[in-house]
């Protein structure tokens, strides 16, 4: 190559290299501050868009492990609660049993009873009405599958965790009605003599030269104990009814003076009734009636929906009969983000907990649900342990559902998450981290060959001299 002064190649050449290895060092000065090997598109395209979608399901897994979390410490909540719940029932049982001593017991004791009874029934309403996660009711029957009637005279009790969804229409076919019975003869004038009125096992004094409004006054100081209320019936005869509905709701009455008009007018020869159980559908599907209460058959479209009836317009012993309108039923579970990504979710019905959603529809029983429970009468007592047993059965399988839940779903669920967490964390890492000694070795020589370039660009710009030496000579 000959010596030319307009185009120094050979300095060219050097300032080539010298930008390149000046490119190599700021990307090893960059890797080794960031800590990344991909900080930008250029520098890996394929890379960049692997990592960046390994970076999305980390975050993801990590607010997945956190809503796991908040799960957790929600069912615990909720199973708290029920855990008091159950702690009210196995008292409320225990008076159930102490008045069912039907031997020992007077009335007072058995008042008194019933009174405690009663307070704890509403503390589990309270319970259940109050207890909340965040502003998040859990037991009130928000948080499961809830429902609602079209109809005033239907009120909506219940409906399982295996109850369909949608809207059932509610049909009567028959009434339920309370036992009751009208004396034969009418009251007309006060009683001629002191009468004992026997009802349900339970003696009433009569004093003579009461009335009828206070005979009927009297009667109903007992109907605590006798579980019947006395009014005035067909005829103006006084007539005697059951609080309760259906076949387990029974009258026995007798008195020991005959039927006059100067007496109860129920007379001597023991009359014994018994009330009738609702019948109907739901949704056109076959339901079973225990009271006033119907509920979907088990098995049947309208499994473990609950709807009670009310009195018919100027009865205070039929409930309405026909078409009653229609049920909704509506999925308000419980719903968990337990996944990094779309749809993956858990569903958790929570039952509604309060006193007239436990222990319905228990076969052979005068009470529909646990608020009705009186524990006054030896039958009572007697009904109310069998539908006590059920509402603790209802309780203790809701809190055996939660636990599964906590257990086998949430909280294996969330060990596999972290694990997950960990292996993808470690993938992205091989994708994106720098790797430091490798690193630090491509730093060292672009080090060295940038000061040795610049060395070299200096003695390339000393080239043209040689032309000067020519000139000289």
């Amino acid at each position: 190559m000959g010596l030319t002064i307009t185009n120094n190649v050979a300095s060219l050449n050097a300032q080539n290299n010298l930008n390149r290895t000046n490119g190599t060092l700021s990307k090893s000065l960059e890797r080794l501050s960031s800590g990344l090997k991909i900080n930008r598109g250029a520098d890996g395209p394929a890379a960049l868009v692997i990592s960046e979608q390994q970076r999305a399901q980390i975050a993801g897994l990590r607010t997945a492990i956190d809503n796991t979390s908040k799960a957790v410490s929600m069912v615990q909540t909720t199973e708290g609660a029920l855990n008091e719940i159950n702690s009210l029932l196995v008292k409320v049982r225990s008076l159930a049993l102490d008045s069912a001593n039907s031997g020992v017991n007077d009335s007072n004791a058995l008042a008194a009873n019933q009174a405690e009874v009663a307070n704890a029934l509403s503390t589990i309403d309270r319970i259940a009405a109050n207890t909340q996660f965040g502003r998040k009711k859990v037991l009130d029957g928000s948080a499961g599958l809830t429902g609602s009637t079209d109809d005033a005279d239907v009120t909506f009790l219940k409906a399982g965790t295996t109850s369909p969804t949608g809207n059932f229409a509610v049909a009567v076919t028959t009434a339920a009605q309370r036992a009751n019975t009208t004396a034969g003869t009418a009251q007309s004038g006060a009683l001629a003599a002191d009468e004992t009125l026997t009802v349900n096992g339970v003696a009433i004094k009569l004093t003579a030269g009461q009335t009828q409004a206070q005979v009927i006054s009297t009667i109903n100081t007992y109907t605590g104990q006798t579980g019947v209320s006395a009014e005035v019936g067909a005829g103006s005869a006084t007539r005697l009814r059951t609080n309760n509905y259906g076949s387990n709701a029974k009258i026995t009455v007798q008195s020991n003076v005959a039927a006059a008009a100067t007496s109860s007018g129920f007379g001597t020869t023991a009359a014994s009734v018994t009330g009738v159980d609702v019948a109907g559908t739901l949704g056109g599907f076959a339901a079973t009636g225990n009271g006033n209460v119907l509920t979907g058959t088990a098995g049947a479209g309208a499994s473990g929906i609950s709807v009670s009836f009310a009195l018919a317009g100027g009865s205070t012993t039929t409930t309405v009969t026909g078409a009653q309108g229609n049920a909704t039923v509506i999925d308000n579970s419980l719903t968990f983000q337990i996944g990094a990504n779309a749809n993956q979710t858990v569903k958790v019905a929570v039952d509604n907990a309060t006193t007239s959603a436990l222990g319905l529809n228990v076969a052979g029983t005068q009470f529909a649900s646990l608020s009705e429970i009186d524990v006054q009468s030896q039958s009572g007592a007697q009904d109310a342990i069998k539908v006590i047993d059920q509402a603790i059965s209802d309780i203790t399988n809701l809190r055996g559902r939660l636990g599964a839940v906590q257990q086998q779903t949430l909280e294996s669920n969330a060990n596999n998450l972290r694990t997950t967490l960990e292996n993808t964390t470690a993938a992205e890492s091989v994708i994106r981290d720098t790797d430091f000694a490798a690193e630090t070795a491509n730093f060292s020589r672009s080090q060295v060959l940038m000061q040795v370039g610049t060395q070299v660009l200096q003695n390339s710009n000393q080239i043209n001299q040689l032309v000067l030496s020519l000139m000289r000579g």
